[in-house]
């Protein structure tokens, strides 16, 4: 098991903890982190986009002109996609890009995502950050303290003060360990866990 340092809320360790190999020491394969990346984004993908094709645009289907005779080009209803304000005839439509990749290698990736933040030395395990007060400013020196820039905080628990306490900072995120997932822990540098945290995240990953 990798042991790991636990520090306090102004950066002094004050104890350690043993981590999971099965879970925070598994090799790690960029093809299958890509691959779960890629399904997050595309379901979070709106597919809103949508065009008036000659069916959804207001205007009356008489014939223009007659066929013949007028030396013109052979003109239907002014609803026709070759005249201006006219339909669209091959724009998007209303459309889910949510796809699924197998529950087993979502799994995975979560393990080879911890794995990577271990292995280059950025994660941090902290052993309890608890605020009096929605405070930003003591959020602030508690993430100076630690010596980390553009970290994930993950938390056992909802913790409102806290939550409150970061959302003005761009660079910081607060999530709970129920939402842990693959994106974010690769979005951000640093991964800080609550000691109380790494429980859930092993039971979670070993189940």
């Amino acid at each position: 098991m990798a042991v790991v340092d636990v520090l306090n809320s102004v950066g002094e360790k004050v104890t350690q903890v043993d981590l999971a190999d099965t879970v925070f020491n598994v090799p790690v394969k960029s093809s299958v982190l890509h691959e779960v990346v890629k399904m997050q984004l595309a379901c979070r993908r709106a597919g809103s986009a949508a065009v008036k094709h000659r069916s959804d645009v207001s205007g009356s289907r008489r014939k223009l002109f007659r066929q013949k005779g007028t030396g013109r080009a052979r003109r239907g209803d002014i609803k026709s996609p070759l005249l201006r304000g006219g339909g669209v005839v091959f724009g998007p439509d209303p459309r889910s890009y949510v796809y699924r990749v197998p529950k087993r290698i979502r799994r995975l990736a979560l393990k080879m995502a911890l794995s990577s933040k271990l292995q280059e030395n950025n994660l941090v395990v902290l052993d309890r950050l608890e605020l009096n007060q929605i405070k930003t400013k003591r959020f602030l020196e508690v993430v100076n303290a630690l010596k980390v820039k553009n970290a994930l905080i993950i938390t056992d628990k909802k913790d409102e003060k806290l939550e409150l306490s970061s959302r003005n900072l761009p660079d910081v995120k607060v999530l709970r360990c129920d939402g842990l997932n693959v994106y974010d822990i690769l979005k951000y540098r640093s991964l800080v866990l609550l000691e109380s945290s790494i429980s859930d995240i092993e039971r979670r990953l070993l189940a």
